[in-house]
């Protein structure tokens, strides 16, 4: 395994001692314009206000009273008096202003500002609830999403209940004994790699699991062993329902108490409680959704992420941090071990391998098969030659696939959700039309006009397939088809179930039955399902987004993992063409060498992971102002700006879409790699000083994201 503290993924450890600076040297006494009793010693609280706006995202100092000496503790909660107004604010002052609440960050001598000092108006609560390994990683990440150290800590720290923190936390447990290997000798390495963990190494690894239900299992075994080692883990997945299956699989390794759940649908109450008993070093273990990827775990030894690819990873509040890179950047910061798993494998997770910062964790291609399903396929030629899918919009192999399975068990039905924005592909074989000068993506226009692209704006007149030659586009499918209903008529005495985002299923029985799912809202099966079809395929690979591919690949295989084995008779029909790579790489079960494919052609093309891309948008003028204020770094290349679409095919409001009534338009910028801090830095600052401007002028949003999960 990759190990070590010196080690760290590109721009990370460089990122961390920038964000850990000192700060400037204390040089006045401090005095209060009331000239209260101050605190006999260190006399001066460092403040950090939460206001979330850039501009203000530096320390304040103010006075410590004397009665308030005792409590006011750096990492404790406080409440102070902060006029801001529209002048250029120093330090705490005295006049004006409301209280605010704020983090104590450290107690100083001396201030650096000469002037009074306004005084600490109240601690909210004598619990230390940030200490400086959680200031550090806070301010990272900050840095890395061009964001306010502010915005993260409110993702980092829950809010105060007072109950849970009257709440005494239960007494921490000794270490457990070191877990044998169970599974995870099913992979070329994995005993290794728990064994590491075991004996307190930081091994570091890219994991594809194996299909089936043991990954849970899995993983609790890797928790098991870093606590055996004396220290603690924190494991993050993409929902509430891998969160209880983990949750089951601990408690039965270890049994009660070993680890805390941090989920954003626990009450609050219950969250902070939780929350205070890792921060206490009560509990050594933590388990939860992307709301866990900032819990404060003692004495850090592993650091795990499941199914690193589900948008749900993805924190929409400011600066939308993804969980992948918080956790990178807590590998880095603290020397633990890292693990990122899941069935399928993300173009970050190959460049992670590629680059030698971890090493893979895999099985052989004999245990692969011997695992996965029989994958079968149906292309646009079967379709047309097959009466039966003219007739009924389902293949001939799709119905007798599901009569067979029927008659052992469950059958699962992926089918794709509505609204999928539809983008042109060549009419022969099919690879994505791209624009010749940025790559980006092609889209048709109104009234028989030349192609456009959807990053710079370009117009194109005269394209051809850089693949096959061809001249002639067609549409990439839109939607998915209501096959549930003809299933149901079809087999009117065998129950169907739905899965999706009104009802979501966590399990069926092993009964037979019709489970008709949305990608991602799959229940798991009692002894897994007998056979799954998984329908039309091109309503996933048509999605406006670099990495529909991928993603389309990765909810495949979460689908077919919950089929039965091959020599268990288990079989999966997917109903796309069967020469696109995707495809062939989920009937080769090869999630890897897919993701290696694409990250070398992300690498020709200057895409992300490789480059580093930022996302400008707003009403047209502003974003033009914006980029002529901006200090780009000097490699940095601009595309657009585009008009941004509002709502999706189906009606549906984008997310990150304009305010109503307004029309934006988006720029994306892209440096090289290793430039991704310096463009970070840069927008920052000019997103900084616009909002300091203030007036009519800054009234005009600009929105700057690092990392846009949705380029075209």
């Amino acid at each position: 395994m990759g190990g070590g503290r010196e080690g760290g993924p590109p721009e990370q450890l460089a990122l961390i001692r920038e964000s850990v600076r000192k700060a400037s040297v204390p040089r006045a006494k401090p005095r209060t314009w009331r000239g209260a009793a101050l605190a006999g010693e260190l006399p001066v609280a460092r403040v950090l206000v939460d206001k979330g706006v850039l501009h203000l995202d530096r320390y304040f100092d103010y006075a410590v009273p004397a009665e308030l000496d005792a409590d006011a503790q750096p990492g404790v909660r406080v409440r102070v008096r902060f006029g801001a107004g529209r002048h250029r604010v120093r330090q705490g002052r005295r006049e004006g202003g409301g209280l605010v609440d704020g983090f104590l960050v450290e107690r100083l001598a001396e201030s650096d500002y000469s002037g009074p000092l306004a005084a600490l108006a109240q601690v909210v609560s004598p619990e230390p609830v940030l200490d400086a390994e959680l200031l550090g990683l806070a301010r990272a990440v900050a840095d890395r999403y061009a964001g306010s150290l502010a915005d993260v800590l409110q993702l980092a720290v829950p809010p105060r209940n007072a109950r849970a923190e009257r709440r005494p936390s239960p007494a921490p447990l000794p270490p457990p004994p070191a877990p044998g290997p169970g599974s995870w000798e099913r992979y070329e390495r994995g005993a290794g790699f728990l064994a590491a963990l075991a004996s307190g190494g930081s091994p570091r690894a890219v994991w594809n699991a194996l299909p089936g239900p043991e990954w849970s299992e899995e993983l609790a075994r890797a928790v098991a062993a870093t606590l055996a080692s004396g220290r603690g883990a924190l494991v993050v997945l993409p929902d509430g329902r891998t969160v209880a299956r983990v949750d089951a699989a601990l408690t039965a390794l270890l049994g009660e108490g070993r680890h805390a759940v941090l989920t954003a649908d626990a009450g609050p109450e219950k969250r902070y409680a939780q929350w205070l008993a890792v921060r206490r070093g009560a509990v050594r273990a933590v388990i939860g959704t992307r709301a866990a990827m900032f819990a404060p775990v003692r004495d850090l030894g592993l650091v795990a992420l499941w199914d690193d690819g589900d948008d749900s990873h993805s924190e929409q509040h400011a600066p939308q941090p993804h969980a992948r890179e918080v956790l990178l950047l807590r590998a880095a910061q603290d020397g633990c071990g890292f693990l990122l798993g899941g069935v399928a494998c993300t173009v970050e997770a190959a460049q992670l391998v590629e680059t030698g910062w971890a090493r893979p964790l895999v099985a052989s291609r004999e245990r692969v098969r011997a695992a996965a399903p029989l994958m079968r396929t149906v292309g646009d030629g079967d379709l047309a030659r097959d009466e039966a899918a003219r007739a009924a919009r389902l293949p001939t192999l799709a119905w007798t696939t599901v009569r067979e399975g029927l008659r052992h068990g469950p059958v699962l039905v992926q089918v794709p959700r509505r609204g999928y924005v539809p983008r042109l592909a060549c009419a022969a074989c099919r690879a994505p039309a791209r624009c010749r000068h940025c790559s980006g993506p092609l889209e048709g226009q109104e009234s028989g006009a030349a192609l456009r692209c959807g990053w710079c704006g370009r117009e194109e007149g005269g394209w051809h397939c850089p693949e096959c030659g061809g001249f002639r586009l067609r549409a990439q499918v839109v939607g998915a088809r209501r096959t549930a209903e003809e299933l149901g008529r079809a087999f009117p005495a065998v129950p169907v179930r739905t899965s999706g985002r009104e009802h979501v299923l966590d399990t069926v029985p092993g009964a037979p039955a019709l489970v008709v799912s949305t990608p991602g809202a799959e229940p798991v099966a009692e002894g897994g399902y007998a056979a799954a079809l998984l329908l039309d395929g091109w309503a996933m690979l048509g999605r406006p987004d670099l990495r529909a591919g991928e993603d389309a690949l990765r909810r495949w295989l979460a689908a077919s993992a919950l089929v039965r084995p091959q020599s268990a008779g288990g079989t999966v029909v997917i109903v796309a063409e069967p020469t696109l790579r995707p495809v062939q790489a989920l009937v080769r079960w090869d999630p890897v060498g897919h993701a290696v494919r694409e990250l070398a052609e992300r690498a020709e093309l200057g895409f992300p992971p490789v480059s580093r891309m930022a996302a400008v948008s707003g009403p047209g003028e502003a974003v033009a102002e914006f980029l002529g204020a901006v200090d780009l770094p000097g490699e940095a290349e601009v595309l657009g700006p585009v008009p941004m679409p509002v709502t999706a095919p189906g009606g549906a409001r984008r997310p990150g879409a304009p305010p109503p009534g307004e029309h934006w338009e988006r720029a994306l910028v892209r440096v090289p790699p290793g430039r991704g801090a310096a463009l970070a830095a840069a927008l920052k600052s000019a997103q900084a000083a616009r909002m300091a401007r203030g007036g009519a002028e800054g009234a005009v949003r600009v929105r700057v994201r690092i990392d846009p999960p949705d380029i075209g």
